[in-house]
Parts: C-alpha cells; sequence; structure tokens
C-alpha cells in the first residue's frame, strides 16, 4: 500500500497520479487520497448483466441539482456519484476506494470497484443513503478515501474497458 509522501510524489509527477483535487493539504491522507463530490445523479431505471460484455445495461440516471448554497438533500436510496478528480493509474498502481468514516457514522455507504492498473478517468459510484430521515451533501465534500497499491510487477496490458477516459 502507498503511504502518503509517496502519493503526493506520484501526484507532481508526469502524468500526476491525481489531477484536478480541491485541496491538496486537505486531500493527501496518511494512507489515501480523499475524493471529493462533482455530481449526484438517480439511477431512473433497471440495467443489466448479461454474461459477454455486450449484454450489459446501464440504467438510467437524473443528475441532481445543487442548491444556491451548494447543498443537496438526498432522500433514503441509491444514488449515482461522480468524483471531481481525475485519476491516471500507471501500469504497477490499482485502487480501492473506501467510504469515510463520518458518511458511516451517519448512515451512508459508497460502493467501489476496483481502480484497475492502466485506467485513465474520473471514478464514479454508488452512494446508498440508509436513514429514513435522508442526508445533507455539500458539493465538494470529501466522501470517499482511494487507498493505492502497487503490484508485485507492472500488468503487461493496462485496463481496456468500457468506462477508459469516462467523464473527462
Amino acid at each position: 500500500m502507498l503511504d502518503r509522501d509517496t502519493i503526493g510524489d506520484l501526484i507532481l509527477g508526469n502524468p500526476p497520479l491525481i489531477e484536478s483535487y480541491l485541496s491538496l493539504d486537505q486531500q493527501l491522507q496518511p494512507n489515501g487520497f480523499d475524493l471529493t463530490l462533482r455530481e449526484v445523479a438517480r439511477l431512473t431505471s433497471a440495467g443489466s448483466m448479461g454474461a459477454a460484455p455486450d449484454q450489459r445495461t446501464l440504467p438510467d440516471t437524473d443528475k441532481l441539482e445543487f442548491g444556491a448554497d451548494q447543498w443537496l438533500h438526498l432522500d433514503p436510496g441509491s444514488y449515482l456519484i461522480t468524483f471531481n478528480e481525475i485519476v491516471n493509474l500507471p501500469l504497477d498502481i490499482m485502487t480501492l476506494g473506501r467510504t469515510r468514516t463520518s458518511l458511516l457514522r451517519s448512515g451512508v455507504s459508497i460502493h467501489t470497484g476496483v481502480g484497475d492498473a492502466g485506467y485513465r478517468g474520473r471514478y464514479q459510484a454508488l452512494m446508498v443513503v440508509h436513514l429514513p430521515q435522508g442526508y445533507r451533501l455539500q458539493k465538494g465534500a470529501r466522501v470517499t478515501q482511494l487507498v493505492f497499491a502497487r503490484l508485485a510487477r507492472p500488468v503487461s496490458e493496462g485496463y481496456q474497458g468500457k468506462f477508459q477516459g469516462e467523464n473527462l
């Protein structure tokens, strides 16, 4: 796993490990990097997952608008969130995203996939509000900690999937 200093050095590299962050001082953590909230969308239809890559369908979404004060009230349910930061993973680093503890203690969870080596893009994740009262979030809030792991050796071919270059 990568520590704060190693992550910081890679952010200053070329290409930067992470770009479009809001505050390096606030987001760089001892064991990872906090991703911030850019967009929230409500899932409005069913998706599907078949056995072949061309047999999957993502659900439709309805982007929610933040208020003039940049806050948003979320009712209980599932939401697709998009982060501000752009991630550029070299061939020897992968990521895992974890919900920040303050959200977990408030009845909100964020579910992420694995960030494969070679991926470039702006991650999305599933946010679930569990409390009947809902939850308030401000645009730019730090919601997920990204943890980086160096692979034993670089992969011979980086991520080539459907989401390469997403949300740029």
